[in-house]
């Protein structure tokens, strides 16, 4: 199990990160905007049911790697950093968004619960960040691999359901400017990436 410290640093960076507007809460929002906050709610379930499959694939991934050279799994952190580094150097170079209107057809709940699992699931991005960041906060030397991510995984799950469902009951107004406001778009994005930067530097500084 991460120790108290560990799972305190690792709550902290999680947040920081999912507090961040990205893809997910767009479609989160969209839904919530097109029918309300239960097909909102609805669309968190199914972006995070998505989560789970990432976080159990990253911790069978890692476990094996670490248990064929303790080298490689060095390597694997230290890319983790260099991923991060590079989400935030993308994220403050990306140019001005163009102006798209959202969908705001209306859908079955099935429908939304299918397509928020879709959506996440099916994301290369995701799986990569979590086999990024996940690793960061493990020791080898406190118990099984696996398990450690395992809790992680499910700490930042649980979190990002706290986070996301926040965003389903104000989405009306983060919405409005979504739709309407490139700068506070490109704001969102300059924002991510400090973000991702900050953690980068921290994470590989830190032992």
């Amino acid at each position: 199990m991460p120790s108290p410290s560990t799972l305190a640093l690792f709550c902290a960076a999680t947040l920081a990160l999912l507090l961040v507007p990205g893809p997910a809460v767009l479609f989160i929002v969209t839904r919530s905007v097109a029918q309300g906050r239960a097909a909102g709610l609805i669309s968190v379930l199914g972006v995070h049911a998505g989560s789970l499959v990432h976080v159990v694939a990253a911790a069978l991934g890692i476990s094996a790697l670490l248990a064929a050279s303790a080298t490689a799994f060095t390597i694997v952190k230290y890319a983790g950093v260099a991923y991060l580094v590079y989400l935030g150097v993308r994220k403050l170079m990306r140019g001005k968004p163009i102006e798209e209107p959202l969908e705001l057809e209306v859908k079955s709940n099935r429908r939304i619960l299918s397509e928020g699992f879709v959506v996440n699931i099916l994301n290369p991005k995701t799986a990569i960040f979590f086999m990024a960041f996940l690793p960061q906060f493990t020791n080898p030397a406190a118990g099984h691999v696996w398990a450690q991510m395992l809790v992680l995984g499910l700490i930042f799950t649980a979190l990002g359901m706290v986070t996301d469902g926040s965003y389903a009951f104000m989405s009306s107004a983060v919405a409005g400017r979504f739709r309407h406001s490139t700068t506070a778009r490109r704001r969102l994005d300059i924002g991510s990436g400090l973000v991702y930067l900050g953690l980068g530097a921290f994470l590989a500084t830190s032992k």
